[in-house]
């Protein structure tokens, strides 16, 4: 049995393009190494939207186009993508949390291929709380941890509260596990 590491959203239009922030660059760097000193299996998630995203229910509460399928915005940020190995996988998922992911990540646990899930990436207040909240509710018995010093939130402001909500929830919140060099 071996860590999961889960990479949310760590994509172009969320880190420098049209809702990046500089908290989401800060970031990148640690995560990248993370991510290669990771020995376990890791999983990347993909904001995917299409072309009516502005008619949807998101797109009418955020009316800002991002992570349209196949678009450079859509892309992981080059310095993620390249530490993508053989193997790992990545979930497309077209709202904040996916159930899809969550049913995946429990077929490894009960088939006894990870001990352990601990999730990365952005933005804390939004999709890595729902990720987070949905794998605690299929494995309630698996320990389940954000790297809070691997994320950021829209703001610091949103990117606490959304930790503080998570340890709540009893997901384990880790602080400076993120690599400085």
């Amino acid at each position: 049995m071996k860590p999961l590491l889960i990479v949310v959203d760590m994509q172009n239009d969320f880190i420098s393009q049209a809702l990046g922030t500089p908290e989401a660059q800060k970031i990148l760097g640690p995560l990248c190494r993370k991510i290669r000193q990771w020995d376990g299996p890791v999983i990347y998630t993909r904001d995917t939207h299409g072309e009516d995203y502005l008619d949807t229910a998101e797109g009418r509460k955020l009316p800002v186009r991002h992570c349209i399928r196949d678009t450079e915005g859509w892309q992981l940020a080059p310095e993620i993508a390249a530490c993508v190995r053989p193997g790992d996988r990545i979930f497309d998922k077209p709202t904040f949390g996916s159930v899809s992911l969550a049913e995946y990540v429990s077929r490894l646990a009960g088939d006894g291929e990870i001990s352990s899930v601990t999730l990365t990436g952005l933005c804390t207040d939004i999709c890595v709380i729902s990720n987070a909240l949905l794998l605690k509710a299929y494995l309630p018995e698996t320990p389940i941890a954000v790297d809070a010093s691997c994320c950021a939130g829209v703001t610091p402001a949103s990117h606490a509260n959304a930790l503080n909500a998570m340890a709540a929830c009893q997901i384990d919140i880790l602080d400076g596990d993120c690599p400085e060099a």
